[in-house]
This record gives structure tokens, sequence and C-alpha cells, in this order.
């Protein structure tokens, strides 16, 4: 079998049988011993409905002219119907002789050079017909097609940026990514190919140092001098530029459309001439997006520090994407969304871009139980004017009323601090525990946001980072009474999805292990926290109104009254026109009678009822919960507050001796046989935390549980009925441990399908999101858009139950979309992606986070960047290269098997 596989410079493109389809018809041509020719070819896979481009056909003719192809054609490699014309070359493809015996060997010892040290070329990952053309068919580059007259697959071609890694960097050795089929997808009857190892591509290391020459018979390749042609091709070059004229020649060059940014829907020519350092005068071309884009984007670096000159190399330029994308999460992107509210970090975090309020004055709103940080703050709004900081003080407790009337002076809510006492002066020194945001325009401290964050953090070594927001959490918890949606006012009454059993415990191991010297103090830094978990359990989610007695369980249902003041100033418009209408006023000023209670309108309020719940699901927007998210008990929710049962049970046999005794009094919530009572009248043991865990499990499994679909469902309430919306959150069962495995096994086998798409999982079905229109446009949590929320609790629930193979695929999915715009989007990392076109351009609601960055991205986006690092350690070496070359999955995971449809077809 041959698979053609082409990459458009602006979408990937996966051409899937038209090669196929011309192999197969000139083996039914061999067979019956007639003459291959491409216009039996065409005929041939025209009449089976797959038809072939005339010059693809004409390719595989004149490639197969005079040879014995049936043993060729049945036996050949992955490399596209042109590489038969080179049957021989070597996995370097160097040239068609065999090579001894001692450079296979050493070729074979290669393959185990690490990531770093290996680079990555195209011929090979991608797979590209064209590399083995004969030149006088039409101009043939190695790595893309260019023709006079091209079809239109030759409009496919390679981005220019990749053609350079090809060529500059080393090879990409991929012989042993070998992807066992999913046997969901495959018909058994059909008679399976095995995937054949993929070809080595040459390295620069091991060639000959003269130029590339094309062959028919033999293919000697170097690297290709796109510079100073006397340079070694073993040595990467260095540059010397002169940072302000370079800079505003690419700019004026390459930068088409003006964003101040090199992508691939620039128009310019792709290619510029830099001075060689030590080159007497010579230069050399850098050209390709992405080699362009990084330049751009080390000359910003280079101004923002002051320099006038700097040297370039060629192989900071030219850096495996994967690895540059990760050093910058780990050196630049974590620090630049790192915040402290103190004296040295208010005027960063005090600006607040969903803030539409005409207040002049930046509030800072400080528990009335916390004096010392009163006095604090105090002091820093007089001794710093330019702030314009205005203290206040929250009381113990707030009603729904409160917290609107705040929103006319809406600000930020103070969270824990480090204090001491300044020798010299006698006062209260404090300092802000830092922090990370998610970016863009949510510049605060986020509940759920922060858990993934923290997965990213922990694999980058940053534990004091993923550790404060625990502690902000414990403050939240003890002076706001829950752990808020964010430190906004307008978030006091709203929550998020809790995981902060599971936060507090990673963390703990990691301290642990890291410092294990130090245990007694961790264990009690895990008591505070678990503590804390514990209240937050029985007063917010097991209490009314998010408890629900008739099931048993819980559901998101906020207070609050009046419209959401943080979203966009036109989001609901359209639901609040005719309201203002009938009242004969303007949107504005209906919304104002309308929060304050002066007019009367019951199906608004419930709207605001399920809206607010939608929010504190984080799921907002989605189909899914629209109208209905407060009448839901959801699957995520009961996967989570499971996950805190259990962690909380095992927690306590394991670490705290099967005794935990609180330090705060609340009342529990008599629940799964455990009597009510209060939580200091006698220490907690396991015990009761399990029952609680399978008490849910149970009612779970029988309220949401659908074993004919193989899918857990969100419940009704109040239509008692399961809901019909397919959501991906149904593999939260799994991360938690709440699926049996015959649960997991079935969801797994019949319905990992609906959700897996190119660029990983989506969070529903198209069919459940139903119609778009313009009166009813897309959601962001709906299909085709896709989270990494959604993408790291699928791996790790699919691990969890031995399904590794299934989370390495969808890691790999999900880390080639995010490649691919980084490669060809000047490093962009959104907060999202349209997982279907795989784009970054998201046109839902308030469209996409992480984009309006000059010159360098310097943030990325919160979760978006600890799913790179986290879905790395999914990956072996060799996924890893594969990925570095956007060597696009479905190519990579799709079975390989004979079509008899096609054989039958050919043959009629």
């Amino acid at each position: 079998m041959a698979s053609a596989y082409v990459l458009n410079t602006r979408q990937h493109v996966l051409t899937q049988y038209s090669d196929l389809a011309a192999t197969y018809a000139a083996l039914i041509l061999a067979d019956e011993g007639l003459e291959i020719t491409s216009d039996k070819i065409v005929e041939l896979t025209s009449a089976a409905g797959v038809p072939v481009e005339p010059i693809w056909a004409q390719l595989l003719a004149k490639a197969l002219e005079g040879k014995d192809i049936k043993d060729m054609l049945t036996n050949i490699g992955s490399a596209g119907p042109a590489v038969a014309a080179a049957p021989a070359a070597g996995a370097g493809g160097a040239a068609t002789e065999e090579a001894p015996a001692e450079e296979e060997k050493k070729k074979e010892e290669e393959k185990e050079e690490s990531d770093d040290d290996m680079g990555f070329g195209l011929r090979d990952a991608l797979r590209l017909p064209g590399v083995y053309l004969p030149p006088d068919l039409n101009r043939i580059e190695v790595g893309r097609v260019e023709m006079s007259d091209p079809p239109s697959q030759a409009t496919m071609r390679t981005p220019p940026e990749l053609e350079t890694l090809a060529e500059i960097q080393e090879e990409l050795q991929m012989a042993h990514i070998v992807a066992e089929p999913d046997t969901d997808f495959v018909d058994e009857s059909e008679e399976m190919i095995p995937r054949p190892h993929i070809r080595r591509t040459f390295s620069m290391r091991s060639q000959q140092k003269r130029p590339m020459s094309h062959s028919w018979d033999q293919l000697k390749p170097t690297r290709r001098m796109s510079h100073g042609t006397d340079m070694p091709s073993s040595e990467f070059q260095e540059y010397i530029v002169e940072v302000d004229a370079t800079m505003k020649k690419l700019l004026e060059q390459e930068d088409t459309d003006n964003d101040n940014q090199i992508s691939i829907a620039d128009d310019g020519p792709k290619s510029i001439q830099l001075e060689l350092l030590n080159g007497h005068g010579k230069t050399g071309e850098v050209r390709g997006t992405y080699m362009l884009s990084n330049l751009l984007q080390e000359l910003a670096l280079a101004k923002e520090k002051g320099l006038q000159h700097v040297v370039i190399s060629e192989a900071r330029l030219a850096e495996n994407p994967i690895n540059r994308l990760s050093r910058m999460i780990r050196e630049m992107f974590w620090d630049n969304l790192t915040r402290r509210i103190d004296a040295d970090g208010l005027e960063r975090i005090l600006s607040d871009p969903k803030n539409r309020s005409s207040y002049n004055k930046q509030v800072l709103y400080v528990p009335a139980a916390e004096p010392e940080m009163i006095q604090y703050y105090r002091r820093v709004a007089e001794e710093r004017p330019a702030l314009r900081l205005q203290v206040e003080v929250l009381p113990e407790t707030f009603t729904p009323e409160y917290v609107r009337d705040l929103n006319r002076r809406p600000g930020l809510l103070a969270i824990a601090m480090d204090s001491r006492v300044d020798e010299k002066t006698g006062l209260v020194d404090m300092k802000g525990i830092p922090f990370v945001v998610p970016g863009a325009r949510f510049n605060e401290l986020y509940n759920w946001d922060s858990y993934f964050i923290a997965l990213g953090l922990l694999e980058d070594g940053r534990v004091d980072l993923a550790k404060g927001a625990v502690d902000h959490f414990i403050f939240e918890i003890k002076h706001y009474g829950k752990i808020m949606n964010g430190n906004r006012t307008y978030y006091l009454l709203r929550s998020q999805p809790p995981f902060l059993t599971d936060f507090a415990r990673r963390i703990y191991n990691y301290l642990m292990q890291e410092s294990p010297e130090k245990a007694e103090e961790h264990k009690r830094w895990l008591h505070a926290a678990l503590g804390a978990a514990i209240k937050e359990y029985h007063t917010v989610w097991m209490s009314e109104p998010r408890y629900d007695p008739g099931t048993g369980l819980s559901r998101y249902h906020p207070e609050g009254l009046g419209v959401p003041p943080e979203t966009e100033a036109s989001h609901f418009t359209s639901l609040l026109r005719p309201y203002a209408d009938k009242y004969g006023c303007s949107v504005n000023e209906f919304t104002r009678m309308y929060n304050y209670q002066k007019v009367s309108e019951p199906e608004l309020d419930e709207y605001f009822r399920h809206d607010r719940a939608v929010r504190e699901s984080g799921h907002d927007t989605s189909y899914r919960v629209e109208r209905r998210c407060a009448n839901l008990v959801t699957i995520d929710l009961q996967s989570l507050l499971f996950k805190y049962e259990m962690d909380i049970a095992e927690l306590i046999h394991d670490v705290f001796n099967d005794e935990f005794v609180l330090s705060e009094d609340f009342e529990m919530r008599a629940h799964a046989g455990i009597e009510q009572r209060r939580s200091l009248d006698a220490p907690l043991q396991s015990y009761e935390w399990f029952a609680r865990a399978e008490f849910r499990r149970g009612q779970v499994d029988n309220y949401l549980w659908n074993e004919g679909r193989s899918l857990y469902f969100d419940y009704d309430i109040v239509e008692k009925e399961q809901s019909v919306y397919e959501s991906v959150t149904t593999f939260w069962a799994m991360w938690s441990g709440m699926a049996s495995k015959d649960q997991a096994a079935k969801m797994t086998r019949n319905s990992l399908r609906k959700f897996e798409v190119t660029g990983g999982l989506v969070p529903g079905t198209e069919e459940s999101r139903g119609p778009v229109s313009l009166s009813r446009p897309n959601r962001q949590w709906d299909y085709p858009y896709a989270w990494p929320p959604h993408q790291m609790l699928a791996w790790e629930g699919f691990e969890k139950y031995g399904y590794m193979d299934d989370a390495r695929r969808l890691a790999y999915r999900w880390l080639f979309m995010m490649t691919s715009a980084f490669v060809d989007f000047n490093g962009v990392v959104p907060e999202k992606f349209d997982a279907v076109a795989l784009s970054h351009l998201v046109n839902a609601e308030y469209g996409n986070q992480g984009l309006g960055f000059a010159y360098v991205p310097k943030e990325g986006f919160g979760w978006m960047n600890a799913s790179f690092q986290v879905g790395l350690t999914y990956l072996d070496s060799h996924l890893r290269k594969a990925v570095a070359a956007c060597q696009h999955p479905d190519a990579l995971f799709r079975p390989r098997r004979r079509s008899s449809f096609l054989k039958d077809r050919f043959r009629s």
C-alpha cells in the first residue's frame, strides 16, 4: 500500500485514497498482463469512484515503466506511489546502493538519540509525493511540488519553514512508530496490511558536503545551501543582525496583514538575507514562515533588552518546535502569567478588561477578619497614589442584594498573604503569595483553571506556584465561604468545578518526594487543605440550593440577582431587547430596572437562574446546559464529588491514621447512612467517606448511566429524565475512578469514537449540539471546539483503566494541533481550538484568547500551556519527533487494510 500525505500551507489536509486507488489499478493491470499507462489508471480509478488526478497517474506509470512491479507494489512502503521509482533508496534516502553493514548498524544506533539532538526531516515524516520524481515531468523540488499547470493536489504543498527545517536539522527517526489499529473502527473481515516502518530521512551529520542533485536512479542529498554555499552542511550558521533595521524590513516585507506577526496568512516572499557572522560580508538566507516568525521573536526580545546588534544562530531559528514551545512555557509563559496582590504586584492585577463600570477608582475588598491586611493595603494606598487604590472592608456574611450593589463599584477580592514584622520599623510587612492567572481578559485567580494550570506547573517543577493557588483556595473558603469562580466581587456567590482534594494531594505527594525531611510540615499543610475541602464539600456542594435531596446528588446552582455584569456588553442584548420594548425603554435602562427588581419577569428570572449555573459549571456556554443547568445533576460534578469523597477517605486513612480533627465548626448533612452532626463533635474517620463515595456511585448508576448507549447522561431533576446531550464529560467518571471496569470498557469501545476528531476530543457530538444559524449561533463549549480540561482528564482516565494506546493517541492529536498552530501562526498558544478544522480562529461568543500579542508570544494561555507540558509526558520519543514534524494523526493512527471495495470495483 502507498499513501500520499500532503500539507496545505493554510490547513492540514489529508489525501487518503487517490494513491491507494492508483496502486490497486496498477496491480490489476499487471495481474492481467496489460500495459500500465496513465490513461488506464485514470479509467480504472474513475470507474471505481475514486478518480486519480492525471498527473499522479502519469507519475506512477512513469515510475513503473519497465519494472517488475507485482512484488514491488505488494510490499511497497509508505512513501507514496512515486517512491517506486527509487525502491532501493536507503533509510536516509541517500543513494540506491545498499549501505555497508557497519553504516546500517550505526543508523540503527542513531535511532536512540535524544529528542534534543534529533531534528526532523520532512520527506519521510510527511511522506509527501514528489520526493523521487524525474526532473523532466515538471519542475519538482524535494519536499514540495511546483508545476506549471498543477492539479488540485499540487496546491497542497509543504510550508517552506518545514522544508528548511527538514534540510538544516537532523533526521527524524520514526522507524518504530507502529500504532496498533483500533479494532472498533476496523471491519475484522478485511485483510489487514501490517504498518510498515517509516523510513528514516538523511541526517546532515552523515552527508557528504555537496549540493543536492536529482537523478531518476539515485538521490544524493545534502542539506540545501539556501545560504553561503561554501558553508559546511554539518554546521549551523550564525548571523550578525542589526536589530531595528532588520525588524523594520522584516515586518514591512512579511507582515502583509499588519498584525505584528508573521504567519501563513501573510503573503510575503517568506525569505530574507542576513549577514553571516565571520562571513566577510557574505549573506545567508532565512526562509519559511516558522523560521521568519522565530527571527521576528528573537529580534523583538533583543530590542526589549536595548540591544542594537545581536548574533542569532540558525539553530535557534530552526529549533524543534515542541522543544521551543515547551521551553517558552517553562522559561517565559509561567512567569509572565504570575501575579501577586501586594504593593509591588497590584498594578498588574488590578486591571480588569471585564469591568464596564464607570467608577474611576481601583477597589480592593478585604475580609473584616483580616485586620493586618486591611492596615497593610491602606498604607499602600497612601504611599502609592498613582494606583488610585481604594480599600474596602467586606462583612463576614453577604447577601445577593449586597453583592448586586457591589457591581456599581466592582473590584478585586483579597486573597492569602505571607506576613512578617519588619525589625526596623515594627510594622507588619506582607507579601502576596504568587499565583498564575489564565491570561488575556482573565486577569485574576480562577478556580478550575488553577487546577489544570498546576498540572503543567508541576511538570515544570514550579510547585511553589501550584501550592500558592491551594493556599489561596483555603483562604477563600475561610473568608468567602467557597472557592470562587474568580477573585472579583461579581464572582462572590459563584463557585466552579471543585478539584481541591486532588489538587492538594498532588502537591503533597510532590513535596514529600522533593523534601521528605519536612514531612511534618507537609502534613500540617495537607491538614489545612483537607479541612478546607471538607468544609467546602458540606457547606457548598452538600447544602441547598446545590444539593438535591430527591436524588441525593448535587448540581450547579449559585445564588444571585440580575444580569451577570462580567459578560461582553452585547452578550444579552438579543434576550433583553423584547423586554425593553415591552417597557418602552433602552436595553440598558431595562437592565437597571430588572437588576433592582423594579419590574417582575419570572421567565427572565428562570433564565438567569440557569445562566448563573452554567457559569458555575465552567461550561459557559453550551446547548447542553442552556436554560436548564440548575435542574441538572451532571456527570462531571458527580465525578468530582466522588473524587472528593475517595480522596478524603484515603488521605484520612493513609496519612492521618484514620482520625481527622477539624478546626472549624459547621453542619455536616446526613448522607449515605451517616447521621447529621456538627463538624467538631468527633474526629472524622475514613469509613464514612468510603460510604459516601459508594452511595454516590450507586445513585449515579441509577440516574445517569445509560447501559444501552454506553454513556453517562446528565439527569434532569424537574423532568425526571436523562438529558439526550452526549457529553465528553462522561469520561470524567474514569478520571475519578467512579466508573466500573465494565462501564469504562463500554465507553471506550462504543462511545469514544463519538467525541474523537482530528484534533482531539470535542465537548459533545454534532448531533447533540443541533443545527446552528444566525438565530441559534455556535456555543464555545459545543462541537466543534475543544478545550484543555477535557483532554487532560480523558488522558488520565484512559490511562487509569489501562487504555494507554487511546490516551497516547488522544494526546498526540491535541499536541499535533497545538504544534501546527505554533509553527504556522507566530507561536500562538490560544485558549481553545476548533478541533475539526484544526484552527485557533474560533467564531463563537467572545472569540478566542491568547491571540493579540505583538511580535512574540509571552504568555500563551494558562491551561493550554499546561496541556502541552502534560501531553508531552504521554508521548514516547518517536511520537515526539512525529508531532514535531507535524505528522498528521489520521495518517499515523489510521488502520492499514486492503480495500475489497476497491478491488471489486476495479475488477468489475
